[in-house]
């Protein structure tokens, strides 16, 4: 464990004007507040705040932030107040330990709608001050590499958390090393196998090629040289995680990896970095498609550099990285270059992008209304992003994440245009919406007055704000067709106690209930939030309980117009309680789908033949045959407990199939009548429960879908 003095001796080096009578007193405060605590692998508590001030020392962080450091876990962890750390440091260093306390206490690895109610809190305390993430990501960072003293499920946890959300943040911010490092700590808690494999193959590598790095680090520096281009170059393979993501993102083993090598040349200037990319290439082949210029255009957290891949040395791809000593800075540490001192004076570079305006577009571009799920989606889309530039037919530039689509760009443009895309041209040609642009291509948005987001777009489009925007404007459009389908479901409600749905009753309803009027209760109504029996009863309680009689078959399904027929689908299956939809066929009425039924895909194409439903309240009859797929053991008398258990249940087998013999097991289809998910969950459950029983399926057949002739009526 490193003391004050070493720690002092090392902010020295950077800024050696640093209060080091208060950076004593920190010390000396925090070794009385941790004394007598230990940490899992038994050390005393104070040698982790240590060890986080000095990652931040190394990043020439200012002393509030490395004081900070040393307070971190003090309110949180012992008998010192937020009162004790303002008298004693002041305001400032008070509020960033009070910051990292809060974050420490976000459970961001329990479910996911509270990790993203609490990733929002997260973004919400960063965008106060910076250096409270930049301490809570040198903690994370420390807590990873110490990690091997807690329990397994603890470190799995952690690994995970860190993987998700603290590599990607580190990213975002810039500091590509720490993202590195967390991402590599992690893999090696989540995945110690594949990562060993990796090391393994790079040392069976080495031992047949030699160094590599260093041969081709040589070739380098002799053609920058007689280009008469001063730079340095550094060589590195590449760490094992990125390498294990590309193997599984191509689908490729180690061998057929070509860029496990990268390479950086840090110039003195600007021109120079493009004089060093024309050498490169005069030397060596460029690979197509792998060149991107981020100097001319640099990414959004202030990044600039040239990146190129050349076949090198005995024809092995290698990623080349070239930039200046002060873009290698911003590359380097990021949002810490804010912080940067020379010769003990705060200087900025100029480079440097504060992403606390990162953050506060998130915020400006989601909007008050977001969904918590859904703003944890776009934030995750944003960390993760790598950018493309694209232009408007007026020549702006309009920034996407790699993979974005025309729809993104006319959601970036403005929201009224996104709404209104219907086409697209790149480069003057037209193509389809899901097309994935590239740099430097012209994109022209073509609207049309009328149209409106469609739901295919959510899976289209990459950038949260896109998504968003479309996911807002569906709602409104569900809202009214939920009002619509509330109305049916409630005209049928109603008539089921021989009444009338009249507005006056619909009204008195929603006042009943406590409802923002009609409307709002008839589009609870349509989208499930309400039943129609709760209607019915609100007005008639003592009418509604006929409602418990059973369905009539004939009217099984609601959201069928006047005259329709229906019939459930021999390929899903459906069964009252599932969502359903329903595709129209002439001659044979409607043909009720489960929602997910793989055979509705061949209907995406043709939407006039769908039909909203749903399923009538109330008891149904058992007559909705479900077809199981048993696995059961070859015994005396197993076939006919199973036939028992089944009539237990209230059920009738309607046919036995047997469709594979074995000496030791039977496998057979087995069509069971019953009457909704709740018997048909009652069924599965009891039949699992029977040691004879190996395995039960719901038997789904997309070749038994109906085949017939096109919608209409």
């Amino acid at each position: 464990m490193i003391d004050a003095d070493d720690l002092i001796a090392r902010i020295r080096v950077y800024n050696p004007n640093t209060n080091e009578d208060l950076i004593r007193r920190a010390f000396a405060f925090g070794a009385e507040m941790h004394d007598g605590q230990t940490r899992h692998s038994g050390e005393p508590y104070f040698t982790h705040p240590i060890a986080v001030a000095g990652i931040l020392a190394e990043q020439q962080m200012d002393d509030a932030t490395i004081i900070t450091a040393l307070l971190h876990d003090t309110i949180e962890d012992t008998k010192a107040a937020f009162s004790d750390v303002e008298e004693l440091f002041g305001r400032e260093i008070a509020e960033l330990v009070d910051g990292v306390t809060k974050l420490t206490n976000l459970q961001l690895n329990s479910t996911e709608t509270k990790q993203a109610e609490n990733f929002r809190k997260l973004f919400m305390a960063t965008s106060r001050d910076l250096r409270v993430t930049l301490v809570k990501l040198a903690d994370r960072l420390h807590n990873m590499r110490t990690i091997k003293s807690m329990r397994p499920e603890k470190q799995a946890q952690k690994a995970r958390e860190t993987m998700d959300i603290y590599a990607p943040l580190g990213g975002r911010m810039g500091m590509q090393w720490m993202r590195e490092e967390l991402e590599d700590l992690a893999f090696r808690v989540l995945n110690p196998e594949g990562r060993n494999s990796i090391i393994r193959r790079f040392i069976t590598l080495q031992r047949e090629t030699g160094d590599v790095i260093e041969k081709i680090t040589a070739d380098m520096r002799h053609v920058l040289a007689e280009a008469n281009i001063s730079a340095d170059v550094y060589g590195r393979a590449k760490k094992p995680y990125s390498i294990w993501r590309k193997m599984q993102e191509k689908e490729l083993g180690f061998s057929r990896l070509s860029d496990i090598y990268g390479f950086r040349v840090i110039t003195q200037s600007e021109a120079d970095c493009y004089r060093t990319l024309g050498a490169i290439h005069q030397r060596w082949r460029a690979v197509p498609g792998r060149f991107k210029d981020y100097i001319s255009q640099p990414k959004s957290n202030g990044y600039r550099s040239i990146h190129t891949t050349v076949s090198g040395r005995d024809g092995k791809r290698v990623e080349v990285q070239i930039r200046t000593h002060e873009m290698h800075e911003v590359a380097e540490t990021g949002v810490a270059a804010h912080w940067s001192y020379r010769q003990g004076e705060r200087v900025e570079n100029r480079f440097a992008v504060d992403p606390a305006r990162w953050i506060a577009s998130i915020s400006e571009r989601l909007g008050e209304g977001q969904e918590d799920s859904e703003f944890l989606e776009a934030v995750k889309l944003e960390m993760y992003q790598d950018q493309v530039f694209c232009f408007t037919p007026k020549g702006e530039v309009i920034k996407l994440p790699r993979g974005g689509t025309p729809i993104d760009f006319a959601y970036a443009i403005h929201t009224r245009i996104g709404h209104a895309c219907v086409g697209a041209k790149v480069d003057h040609l037209r193509v389809p919406l899901w097309t994935r642009l590239k740099n430097g291509q012209s994109i022209e948005i073509i609207t049309a007055e009328g149209q409106t987001p469609q739901a295919t777009w959510i899976d289209i489009a990459v950038t949260g704000k896109a998504k968003a925007a479309i996911r807002r404007a569906l709602r409104e459009e569900d809202r009214e067709r939920y009002i619509r389908l509330g109305r049916e479901l409630a005209r049928v409600a109603f008539e089921n106690v021989g009444k009338k749905s009249t507005d006056k009753a619909l009204k008195t309803a929603a006042k009943a209930l406590v409802l923002n009027g009609m409307d709002d209760l008839l589009a609870r109504l349509g989208s499930a939030e309400l039943t129609s029996r709760e209607v019915v009863r609100a007005i008639y309680p003592d009418l509604a309980e006929r409602e418990g009689d059973e369905v009539d078959q004939r009217r099984a399904v609601v959201g069928l117009d006047a005259g329709w027929t229906h019939r459930r689908a021999n390929c899903c299956q459906p069964v009252p309680g599932e969502r359903i939809v329903g595709i129209t066929y002439r001659g044979e009425g409607v043909v009720v789908h489960a929602i997910d039924c793989e055979v509705l895909a061949d209907y995406e194409g043709q939407p006039e033949r769908w039909v909203d439903l749903h399923w009538q309240e109330g008891n149904h009859k058992s007559v909705n045959t479900i077809t199981f797929d048993l696995a059961i053991t070859n015994d005396a008398g197993v076939l006919g407990r199973i036939c028992t258990l089944i009539g237990e249940q209230s059920a009738n087998i309607s046919n036995l199939t047997f469709i594979d013999r074995k000496p030791d097991y039977y496998r057979l289809l087995v069509d069971v009548d019953l009457r909704d998910t709740q018997h048909l969950h009652r069924i599965m459950t009891a039949l699992e429960a029977d040691s004879n029983v190996a395995t039960i399926a719901r038997h789904r057949n997309p070749a038994r879908a109906p085949r017939g002739p096109g919608g209409g009526e």
